[in-house]
This record gives C-alpha cells, sequence and structure tokens, in this order.
C-alpha cells in the first residue's frame, strides 16, 4: 500500500543530498530538515483533501516551508472541481491584508500554474463586525483555491477566520474508505513530494538567480499575483566580513511592506528565534523616509535593521509590497544595494543606534510570541 511513498521518500532523499549548492555538513542537515516539511505537506495534500467536501488546509508554515514563503503571511489553500460552485465565508482580522487567488495548473520543475483570478479583500462587503461571504464557480481551468493573509504588524494585528463549502454536498456523509482510495492518495502524496522538490531547486533559476548577484531588480508585478502587488528580487553572496546595505523608501501607499532572506533550498530561514525578516512596522525608518537594512552574519553591535544570514554565504532574497492603494501601482520606489565591511557597517548608518544583547532578545522573543500566536503547524 505505501510502496509508492517509500520509494519517492528514497527519491526525494537523493536529490536533497545532490543538491549542488550543499558545502558543509549544516546545508545537508537543513535539507534533511526540508525534507521532513517536504513529506508532511505530501501527505497532508494528499489525505486531507476530499473534492466533495472541501477545506482549507495550510501546507506552508514554520515547520512545512517552500517556494521562499514570507514570514509575514499565513497560507490557506483549498482544492476545486471545476463548474461547482463554492461558498466561501469568513470574518476579517486585523492582518494588513487578505487575497484571494484561483490557480489553474500546479507549479512544476520547468512551468508555473496559471493564475485565473486574483483579488482582495476590498471587493467584498465586510459588515462591521467582520463578516462576509461570496460565491465562486470553478473555472473549467480551476486546480486550487489560495487565501493569504499577510501581518505587518505582528504584535497588534490578528488573524481572521475562513471557511469554505460545497453547497451541493453539504450534509451529506462522506464516501467510505476503499483499498484503491487510500493507495492512490500514496501515490498522489509519492507525486507531490518529488515533484515539489524538483519544482523548488528549479525555480529560483527561473527568477532570483537571472539576476546578476548582490543586485535587487525595479519593483514590478509579482508573477502570478495580485495587480495590486509588486515585489523586488535578487541574491546575495557575502563573504564572512562583508555585509550589504539594502535601502528602500519606506512607502505608506500600500498596507504591507516587507524584507527576507532565504536559503539555496528558496525557502524562508529561521524566522522565529532569528531577525530573517521584516516589515515597515518592525523596521527603523531614517529622517530622509528610507529604511536600510543589514545583511549580514556577524555585527559587532546588533541592529534594529540587521537581517541575520544564520550561516548561508549565499540566498534569495525578496522585498514585497502589497494592498496597494488604486493608482499607485507603479510609483513603488525600488531599493538599492551596497556592498560594505561589516565592521564598518555604523559608519553607513548613523541614525541606528547599536542594541545591546537584551534588547535584541527581547525583539526576538517578540517574533517568538508573534509566531505561537497567529501559526498553525
Amino acid at each position: 500500500m505505501t510502496t509508492a511513498l517509500r520509494d519517492a521518500i528514497a527519491e526525494a532523499e537523493a536529490l536533497i543530498a545532490s543538491a549542488p549548492f550543499i558545502k558543509t555538513e549544516q546545508d545537508l542537515l537543513e535539507g534533511y530538515d526540508y525534507l521532513a516539511g517536504r513529506i508532511r505537506m505530501a501527505l497532508q495534500t494528499a489525505f486531507d483533501y476530499d473534492l466533495e467536501q472541501p477545506l482549507f488546509i495550510n501546507p506552508t508554515h514554520q515547520f512545512s516551508r517552500q517556494g521562499l514563503d514570507n514570514p509575514d503571511a499565513i497560507y490557506l489553500h483549498a482544492y476545486l472541481k471545476p463548474g461547482v460552485e463554492y461558498v466561501v465565508r469568513g470574518r476579517r482580522g486585523t492582518s494588513a491584508d487578505l487575497s484571494f487567488q484561483v490557480m489553474g495548473g500546479t507549479y512544476s520543475a520547468d512551468s508555473a500554474a496559471t493564475s485565473l483570478l486574483a483579488f482582495d479583500d476590498r471587493r467584498l462587503e465586510v459588515a462591521p463586525d467582520g463578516a462576509f461571504e461570496f460565491r465562486h464557480v470553478a473555472e473549467p481551468e480551476a486546480k486550487t483555491l489560495i487565501v493569504r493573509e499577510v501581518f505587518n504588524d505582528w504584535e497588534r494585528e490578528t488573524r481572521g477566520s475562513i471557511t469554505i463549502e460545497r453547497p451541493d454536498t453539504l450534509g451529506r456523509p462522506r464516501a467510505p474508505l476503499t483499498q484503491a482510495t487510500v493507495r492512490k492518495r500514496y501515490e498522489v502524496a509519492a507525486r507531490s513530494l518529488v515533484g515539489s522538490i524538483r519544482t523548488w531547486l528549479a525555480f529560483p533559476h527561473f527568477f532570483q538567480y537571472k539576476e546578476p548577484v548582490n543586485t535587487l531588480t525595479a519593483p514590478t508585478s509579482t508573477p502570478g499575483g495580485l495587480a495590486s502587488q509588486r515585489s523586488s528580487i535578487g541574491h546575495y553572496e557575502l563573504a564572512e566580513d562583508e555585509a550589504m546595505i539594502v535601502s528602500v523608501p519606506r512607502f505608506d501607499a500600500c498596507g504591507y511592506q516587507g524584507i527576507q532572506i532565504g536559503s539555496d533550498w528558496y525557502a524562508s530561514t529561521d524566522y522565529e528565534t532569528h531577525q530573517t525578516s521584516l516589515t515597515k512596522a518592525q523596521a527603523v525608518t531614517d529622517p530622509d523616509g528610507t529604511m536600510r537594512f543589514v545583511i549580514a552574519e556577524h555585527l559587532d553591535d546588533p541592529l534594529a535593521n540587521w537581517l541575520e544570514t544564520t550561516g548561508h554565504r549565499t540566498g534569495p532574497i525578496m522585498l514585497r509590497w502589497q494592498r496597494i492603494e488604486a493608482g499607485q501601482e507603479d510609483t513603488v520606489p525600488g531599493p538599492s544595494v551596497e556592498i560594505v565591511r561589516a565592521a564598518e557597517v555604523a559608519k553607513h548608518l548613523p541614525h541606528h543606534a547599536p542594541l545591546t544583547p537584551e534588547q535584541y532578545a527581547a525583539r526576538i522573543a517578540a517574533r517568538q510570541r508573534a509566531v505561537a500566536r497567529r501559526m498553525i503547524s
């Protein structure tokens, strides 16, 4: 019954062990940890879904990272059946952005999924208590409905709630299990596991790694994203004594603005017990209206806008702007990059007072508590 999955795990382990960017034992151990998240995701998406009784699942989180997942986002998705009507109900929290996207097809090692429909809650009627509801008939090519809830202020913004149902199957019991059904689910999990690892090993080479190292692109429409979103991408390569300073104007014509770095597994790095991402609510803004972020492994003294590389000499970088006000989508000011000696960072950031170890530890503690409140695993 489980042969397909056992063979897929062995194949996936071989893919992890032979990844071209592995240089140290720590790189390999991170790969095996990443593999555990991919196995978890494959089983969840294969066994939790039911096209007759849909529900939202949370396949991407701090224990299952993929696709340079945004530390500021909660990701939910439900599988759709073309031509079927769905009812989505929820209660809006106070997060910076709540968006919906219908995707056709899936991401693979040589192609991307197609966005069929994308909008945010500004298109909905939201009651004073936050309640909302909408109906949607799945397009002929529809595969999944993705929901992203994005937080700009981790400490103050709260989660909402959301459900999905099919009116035509509501009230019916699930179909009983059969050998064929269970076997098929293990086979689906097997394909999903190997496919996801191949996909995310290849994916950054279509985007981030096409750009020159230690550069960032001008803000552009996020591939497969919302019309009111923009992103800037790049990748870094730093010597142990080097630092990258990323300067970007604070843009207040959007609900959310953030920056993150990741690993060569094209996944987020530890954003709970390290500071590997920051939003405009978390960052220090200089008197000239610019946020200056420091990407480095070590600093003589920690700074509020330090992004820790956590042992990764190379990795992807992404800046995001979401829920941009109508008409302002093409006015987003882009970032600039400077490589400096890590020991000289303070000279380049005169408005950033160094933090004591206790102050920096308090920042990390706040991140841990915020993730514990917000995330589901």
